[in-house]
């Protein structure tokens, strides 16, 4: 059978977390199938690295959709015909969009529906692109991949998608990218650090974070300081803004364009994770900071305390006082802390990309018998 996968966020050097998706799934998903033939369609000239398997092409079709009007064409021009040029039995899209324009059956993965809870953190030709076609998406697949029990139900509740084509598979973390990396320039901060991993938008609540960060400076005279791991996404002018007038300005650090290593390297050296976010349909990076043995403050909204269970500090997003003072918390009782290392270890090895992508593979079958 042949197989297409869009594979348009696997960009070398640029890799987020739907490319990080993409990656780690379907690196497995090739080799738990060879028998299949498998097309990655890219919008631009792809790089070699992701090229998993000798029964794995590469497909180049334009244009480079990074735009709604380009989205549109690439998938209901561009896709349809090279799925129709190619004779594809299956197209899978593991972004969240499909193409409304082919019969071919499609498999897609709703990582949020994050746009349907904040109509104003997506610039308005996006939101409305998102408000529009994803439920027609939903409604077109044959079968949804969701990354959560709450996305799942997310899903059900918003489009009333009948609940037997949905599966739950969650995302991962590989344990190889914890090896010991090379010390960056923040890790060889003596000073301890408090950590936020994540693109800078409104939905993170990185402004939240800071102003408890003022607070827990103002309160509780320690030297920790705040490093923020993640480019300016839209909508970040705020927390630029509130930064540059803070206190304790100082003591934060704000780095983008890191390298994965030289993340994991943050990661592994950080007092713990600091992650408020109001939303998430996952929420990998409280994965990858129980893994890594960083106890972890995360909200009680959304899929996070069904990713973090009893292995985090499960605070009120909206609450700067309750966030600075878990932060403190953290500080001052070693027996907390260690408490939540070890069970965050523990809870970061129910989340495997070998198992969701061998669960994948099993939906893959089933859906080109």
């Amino acid at each position: 059978m042949k197989i297409a996968v869009n594979t348009r966020f696997l960009l070398k050097g640029k890799l987020e977390g739907i490319g990080i998706y993409t990656q780690e799934i379907f690196k497995r998903v090739v080799q738990l199938l060879p028998e299949h033939e498998f097309y990655f369609f890219f919008d631009r000239k792809p790089d070699p690295q992701f090229i998993f398997s000798k029964h794995v092409k590469a497909v180049q079709i334009g244009p480079q959709a990074r735009h709604p009007f380009l989205w549109y064409w690439w998938f209901e021009h561009s896709v349809p015909s090279m799925l129709k040029q190619l004779n594809i039995d299956l197209f899978i899209s593991p972004d969240g969009f499909a193409s409304l324009s082919t019969t071919v059956p499609q498999i897609i993965t709703i990582h949020d529906l994050a746009f349907e809870h904040f109509d104003h953190h997506n610039p308005l030709l996006v939101q409305k692109y998102y408000k529009h076609f994803v439920p027609k998406y939903c409604a077109k697949a044959k079968k949804i991949l969701a990354v959560s029990e709450f996305t799942k139900n997310d899903i059900l509740n918003k489009y009333h998608i009948d609940n037997n084509k949905i599966d739950v598979a969650y995302n991962g973390f590989d344990s190889n990218e914890l090896k010991q990396t090379e010390t960056t320039s923040t890790s060889k901060n003596k000073l301890p650090y408090f950590l936020f991993i994540g693109a800078v938008h409104p939905r993170k609540n990185v402004a939240g974070l800071l102003n408890a960060f003022e607070i827990f400076k103002s309160k509780y005279p320690l030297s920790h300081q705040l490093v923020i791991a993640g480019r300016k996404a839209w909508m970040s002018n705020g927390e630029e803004q509130l930064l540059a007038t803070m206190k304790y300005s100082k003591d934060i650090q704000w780095i983008e364009n890191l390298e994965r290593s030289e993340l994991m390297s943050i990661l592994q050296n950080a007092f713990a994770l600091v992650y408020p976010s109001f939303y998430e349909g996952f929420g990998i990076p409280v994965v990858e900071a129980m893994a890594a043995g960083i106890p972890v403050i995360t909200s009680k909204t959304s899929s996070l305390p069904e990713i973090a269970g009893d292995a985090a500090a499960l605070i009120d997003s909206s609450n700067y006082e309750e966030i600075a003072d878990a932060m403190f918390g953290l500080t001052q009782d070693n027996h907390l802390r260690n408490e939540l290392i070890e069970k965050g270890k523990l809870r970061a090895r129910e989340f495997s990309w070998d198992v969701s992508a061998q669960k994948i593979a099993a939906i893959i079958r089933s859906e080109i018998k």
